[in-house]
Formats: structure tokens, sequence, C-alpha cells
């Protein structure tokens, strides 16, 4: 059993989920632009889709990455330092926060 499916057998025996990055990938010679999903169980990269926003092009390849390990739930996005991309999180029902602010909503 390779590493990625230890890290998904692990994941799924215990409902444990990990953050998406996503990232932006230039145009190369040979492929078109595209955008790169990343979680610690593996990758995903999607052809860009030039009918969708920025945001809904990421959003898109972090969902294609949540299903392709059956990760379901509510999934909140925000973006990286630097413009470098996004982060995407699950936020399962019944799960508690981290912690809460009293900012601005």
């Amino acid at each position: 059993m390779g590493t990625a499916q230890r890290a998904y057998t692990k994941m799924t025996a215990h409902r444990t989920y990990q953050a998406i990055l996503t990232k932006y990938l230039s145009a190369t010679n040979t492929k078109g632009s595209r955008i790169k999903a990343s979680a610690a169980a593996g990758n995903i990269t999607l052809h860009l889709d030039h009918a969708l926003s920025s945001e809904a092009n990421h959003a898109q390849a972090a969902e294609a990455l949540a299903e392709k390990f059956g990760w379901a739930g509510s999934w909140q996005m925000g973006s990286m330092p630097s413009d470098s991309g996004f982060c995407f999180v699950c936020r399962c029902a019944g799960d508690e926060p981290a912690f809460i602010t009293g900012g601005a909503a």
C-alpha cells in the first residue's frame, strides 16, 4: 500500500479532513492554464475554465479533490498570503470551531 493510500485509509477511518490548497499554473508551450488542488493525501489538476471567475476555478478544483477522496461537508475558502492561491477547510456539522473572534462580520 502506497503512502497516499495509507493516508487516505487513516483519514477515512477517523473522519479526519485535510486542508486543500489551490494554486494557478501558467500556460506552457504544451498545456493551457490550470488550477492545481493539493492536500497531504494527493492532488488533482484541472484546466482553467475561462467562463468562471478566478475564485470559482479554485473552488472547482478543491471540490474535485474533495470528491476524489470522498470528503463531504461544508467547505470554507480563504486566500493565501501574497495571492499565491486559496485554502479550503471543511466544517462538518457538529464540529467545534478552533476559535471564534469578535471582529466585524
